[in-house]
């Protein structure tokens, strides 16, 4: 049994037996981490945080090594982000984050880029008018990062250069592009326009701060939802929940 000591972002809690709860974390040195903290429901004052989703927590855990659920011994919170609830709109992406970082990343494999990026996201969120961009772009970057990113620098299919981006079409089963020539009858491809390709690729290649000065046309946001939302769904064979009431 290890005691390890790390910074953390609430992804959710629920309870757990009649006076504790079970906080699915993601943590800066040990990636997603499942723990239970004993007594906070009948002693709030036990430890100093309310487990709020998207919440950064100062968080002291007993890692056992023949079990997949921790224990928390001490949690101070950090990082409330209330800018994020006080709007419906934000609110709901920041659920959609959570759910989404929850069903990808695994159990306890460290990935700090991942965790920069979720940093970052609370941060950009609570200050943003625009939460269904932020959304777009974090879906990008957190797929590139994980190793579930679209093929879009070529055809899919036949891996040849597609060079005329306006009549590219996106193919959901395949995860990528697909060129005029393989595109054949299928009437399930979807068409992707120029701009949401460049969008794609920038997103891909930038730094967050960079990102951020990105400017989304509304045709483009809708093209990025409908793709990657249903890229999300078919490759991660996981239906996520809180997708349905983005904007």
């Amino acid at each position: 049994m290890a005691i390890i000591s790390t910074e953390a972002i609430v992804l959710r809690s629920i309870d757990h037996r009649e006076t504790s709860k079970l906080a699915f974390f993601f943590t800066r040195t040990h990636g997603k981490v499942i723990a239970v903290l004993k007594g906070i429901r009948k002693d709030p004052r036990k430890f100093h945080t309310s487990l709020d989703k998207l919440s950064v927590n100062d968080i002291v855990f007993y890692q056992y090594r023949n079990s997949d659920i921790h224990l928390v011994s001490h949690c101070d919170m950090k990082e409330h982000f209330m800018e994020i609830r006080r709007d419906i709109k934000r609110i709901t992406a920041g659920e959609y984050a959570c759910e989404l970082v929850n069903k990808i990343m695994p159990l306890e494999e460290k990935n700090e880029a991942v965790y920069q990026l979720l940093l970052d996201y609370c941060r950009a969120l609570g200050h943003s008018r625009d939460a269904g961009r932020l959304v777009h772009m974090f879906q990008i970057k957190l797929l590139t990062l994980s190793g579930f990113r679209p093929h879009i620098d070529s055809c899919v299919q036949c891996g040849g250069e597609i060079k005329a981006r306006v009549r590219a079409k996106f193919n959901i089963r395949k995860g990528g592009l697909v060129c005029i020539r393989c595109e054949g009858r299928d009437l399930s491809l979807t068409p992707v326009s120029a701009g949401a390709v460049a969008s794609l690729l920038y997103v891909e290649k930038h730094s967050w701060a960079q990102c951020l000065k990105l400017a989304l046309e509304p045709s483009v946001k809708r093209e990025l939802k409908h793709i990657l939302n249903n890229f999300l769904i078919y490759h991660l064979e996981k239906n996520i929940k809180s997708a349905r009431y983005l904007e």
